[in-house]
Order: structure tokens, then C-alpha cells, then sequence
């Protein structure tokens, strides 16, 4: 199910998703992603299911119900999952190199449902679950500022606009569900260690050079 499981989170559910929820959560992201949220209805989300809309309404009075648990989980997943690999010994830019890589592999891992979620992030008309999510993105990105003010301090890249370097970097990043195709001949990850590379060589310190002549 798209590794939904690690993702997801049930309002007043403090267990697992069961197996039936997982599938209509996979299929309903699969179709926010490529009809959009107002192109996918109740009865589309059933038939993918194979189930009655009976049995969807049971599990969900509403497609607010299926999205919002899914654009929380995701903000929150990328967060945790791209915080929890990055090594605090390592270089800062060996540390932009994993921010870069792993929100990449996550995007992989979570395709539909980064596609799904970034295309409907702002529809939740309920002000203090947009809030909450918006902390979470605030915190992803504070951690890649943070490791840029890094750079800059130890003496690995050059004096930058720290947030204007960030948005460089996230909007490499952000792209990715608009045009990467799985069956391409690179990886997300891949393709965001390459990223790395070019973003890099244009941050790096360049040793001074005497022009006289």
C-alpha cells in the first residue's frame, strides 16, 4: 500500500489503518494525484477500491476525511524521515547532500501521496489543522536553513542568502513529482545526488586568485 501505514494518521485512531483503509487511502491518492481533489469522486474512489460506496461511506463520511489525515501524516513523515538520517558529524554539505537525497527517496517510497498532497495542501478550510501542518513545513525547512547557515559559518560554501539558497534547493526538490518518471533511467535519489552537485559547485568557496598582472 505504498508504505501508507508509516504515514497516515486516524483522527481519534490511536491504532494501526486496517487493511481496507490503507486500500482506500492508496487508491484515493492515486486519484487526488492525477484527477486532482475536485476530479475524484466518492463513487470513483469506491469502484478503484472494488467496494460499494456503501462500504466507502462507512469508513469515510466525506473525501475531507480521507485527505486530511493524509496531507498531516505526509508533512509530518518527510519532516521525521529526512531529520532522522542526517548525521551530526558529517559535514554541512554532506548534510545537504542527505536532505536533498532522502527527501527525494521519500518522494519515491510516497509517490501518489506527495503528488496528492502538494496539489491540495492549501484546500483545508479549517484553519488550525492547516496551522499544524504548516509548523511541520516550516520545520522541514528550517532544518535545510540551518544546515546552509552551517555551511556558511565552517567555511564550506560562501557568504549566500541563506533562505534565497533554501528555496533554490527546495524548488529542485519540489519539482520532482511534476515531471519524474519512475521508469526513467535515474532514481529520485539519483537524480537529487546530481542536483547536489550542480547546487554545489555554485554555493562552494572559491580560493582567492590574484588577477595582477
Amino acid at each position: 500500500m505504498d508504505g501508507l501505514a508509516d504515514i497516515i494518521e486516524l483522527d481519534g485512531d490511536p491504532t494501526p489503518p486496517q487493511e481496507r483503509k490503507l486500500q482506500i487511502f492508496s487508491e484515493a491518492c492515486r486519484l487526488f494525484a492525477t484527477r486532482g481533489f475536485d476530479g475524484a469522486s466518492m463513487r470513483d474512489i469506491a469502484q478503484e477500491c472494488g467496494i460499494s460506496k456503501a462500504t466507502l461511506y462507512h469508513y469515510f463520511p466525506d473525501k475531507d476525511a480521507i485527505l486530511r489525515p493524509l496531507l498531516l501524516g505526509v508533512t509530518k513523515a518527510l519532516h521525521r524521515h529526512v531529520a532522522g538520517r542526517i548525521r551530526e558529524d558529517d559535514p554541512a554539505l554532506e548534510k545537504l547532500r542527505t536532505y536533498m537525497m532522502e527527501s527525494a527517496a521519500f518522494f519515491q517510497r510516497h509517490r501518489w501521496a506527495m503528488i496528492a498532497s502538494s496539489s491540495v495542501f492549501w484546500n483545508d478550510p479549517q484553519v488550525r489543522r492547516r496551522r499544524e501542518r504548516l509548523e511541520w513545513r516550516d520545520r522541514y525547512e528550517a532544518l535545510l536553513r540551518a544546515i546552509l547557515r552551517e555551511a556558511a559559518e565552517r567555511g564550506e560554501m560562501r557568504a549566500l542568502d541563506v533562505p534565497l539558497a533554501g528555496r533554490l534547493v527546495l524548488s529542485a526538490l519540489n519539482w520532482l513529482p511534476r515531471w519524474f518518471d519512475p521508469a526513467g533511467p535515474l532514481t529520485a535519489p539519483e537524480i537529487a545526488e546530481r542536483f547536489h552537485g550542480m547546487i554545489v559547485e555554485g554555493f562552494r568557496r572559491r580560493p582567492a586568485t590574484d588577477n595582477a598582472q
